[in-house]
């Protein structure tokens, strides 16, 4: 009921009925004054009885008075026809749902924790009325704040995707028990991070313009639009030369937890999430980021900088490509068998079959290093390995031993930081010393694991800055 409708039941109209029964108890009481008046005044004591009843009753009336001031601004009664407390629990109210605690969460104490955490939750609810209202309600009885949420139409059921501010002491599995009992199904969680507070529509932007600028981009904004999840990148013609036969149609693939998707560079691109099934709504936005690649064709940064060694020659760090080709075999020729392999770790021979792997922007990021005169000396590779990373290095002989591979490593671990991977970790042999304390250099935790000869070192980011790591002490940079 409105304001307007309640003030209107109030102000009922006058009947002649009323005003007649009002002016006979008028005439009543005075007849009734009059016959008290004869009947005390006749008497002895008379005026002072009526003296001493003017008295009393002008006490009563400022008394009167008195009270009704002092409880002017009390609350006014209830009115639900007498209802008592169990009833008044039971009326709807908008600030129960949404910011009162159910049975279930209300706190022990008298005092409230007001530390909160971030959730990412997915559910699938029945597409029908009222499955959404159900969810939210549970949500608002456990102290949760829908910060963003986001729907995926199935052909049978919707998929909601929620982001959460809820009370840091609440558990996650209680909070799945409670989303279940309101008709969510296939129920997945886990903790987000500030990152997450930004819209759908402005971060599919920002994967867009990224890989708009940068080839090498599309895993990486495909993971990130995805959430966790394991890519591959598999060639038309791997380093074999065999083909492998796996193709994907141009409208791409969507099986479950499994997308394939078609390489504008040649090749499937496949897309793996065992634990969350793909939405058709993921599958469009993949498909719609691999179209915009596609139809940019090639592109990689051209940023340059130029470093000074110790000696005076200068050198310059750059993004390297399938430009780089023709000098990346050359310095090849110029490598030793020892470097080649401390590098490939298999025969020799073979080391030019990855160069075209290597250099492609679909499949990392590959920095190189060249003199004044234009000669390739030094490669740094960033390879994306499913939901992994790789570092490896190759620099010719003659200029080893110069800070070069420690200057590469650091760039390309500042790389693979700003891409988001958690650890990178490098290949080689236990008798290569130069990658062990290049590797070592970082700073950085890192785990060691050998077998057969073969060392993996495992460097985890989770301590590296958000920019460039400082160069060594004797480089010199100008951009």
């Amino acid at each position: 009921m409105t304001d307007a409708t309640s003030a209107r039941s109030a102000r009922r109209a006058h009947h002649w009925r009323r005003d007649l029964i009002e002016l006979a108890a008028l005439f009543t009481a005075v007849a009734v004054a009059d016959a008290i008046a004869n009947l005390i005044g006749h008497q002895p004591d008379g005026p002072y009885l009526l003296i001493a009843s003017a008295l009393a009753l002008t006490a009563t009336a400022a008394f009167h008075t008195w009270w009704a001031r002092r409880h002017s601004h009390a609350p006014p009664p209830d009115t639900d026809g007498g209802a008592g407390p169990e009833a008044a629990a039971q009326r709807p109210s908008v600030a129960a749902v949404h910011l009162n605690p159910g049975p279930e969460s209300a706190p022990a104490s008298g005092t409230e924790s007001t530390e909160t955490a971030l959730w990412r939750m997915r559910t699938t609810v029945r597409d029908a009325p009222g499955s959404l209202a159900a969810l939210c309600i549970v949500l608002a009885q456990h102290r949760i704040d829908i910060l963003t949420l986001q729907t995926h139409p199935l052909a049978k059921g919707t998929v909601d995707e929620f982001l959460l501010r809820a009370p840091a002491a609440l558990p996650a599995s209680r909070l799945t028990r409670a989303i279940s009992a309101a008709g969510g199904g296939s129920t997945w969680i886990e903790r987000a991070d500030a990152h997450d507070l930004v819209d759908a529509p402005t971060r599919m932007l920002g994967l867009a313009t990224r890989t708009a600028l940068d080839a090498a981009e599309l895993p990486l904004a495909l993971r990130q639009l995805l959430g966790r999840c394991t890519i591959h990148s598999l060639p038309a013609v791997p380093v074999t030369g065999r083909a492998t036969g796996e193709t994907a149609p141009v409208e791409g693939v969507l099986e479950e937890t499994v997308m394939r998707l078609r390489d504008p560079s040649g090749g499937v691109i496949t897309v793996e999430r065992p634990y969350l099934p793909f939405t058709p709504t993921e599958f469009a936005r993949a498909r719609a980021l691999v179209e915009l690649d596609a139809r940019l064709g090639h592109r990689v940064p051209r940023s340059e900088h130029v470093l000074t060694l110790p000696e005076g020659n200068e050198i310059t760090v750059r993004r390297a490509d399938h430009a780089d080709l023709e000098a990346a075999r050359a310095m090849h020729d110029r490598c030793s068998e020892q470097t080649l392999r401390l590098r490939y770790h298999g025969p020799v021979r073979d080391a030019d079959r990855y160069l075209d792997h290597l250099l492609s922007p679909r499949f990392g990021r590959t920095l190189a290093v060249q003199t004044a005169s234009g000669r390739l000396v030094a490669l740094g590779h960033l390879l994306w390995d499913g939901d992994e990373t790789e570092v490896a290095l190759l620099v010719e002989d003659d200029w080893q031993r110069r800070g070069i591979g420690s200057e590469l490593l650091g760039r390309l671990v500042a790389l693979a930081a700003e891409a988001g991977c958690e650890s990178v970790y490098a290949v080689t042999q236990a008798s290569n010393t130069g990658m062990v304390a290049a590797m070592r250099a970082l700073s950085l935790p890192l785990d060691y694991q050998i077998e057969e000869g073969t060392l993996v070192i495992t460097a985890r980011l989770s301590a590296a800055p958000e920019r460039s790591l400082p160069l060594p002490p004797h480089l010199r940079a100008r951009h």
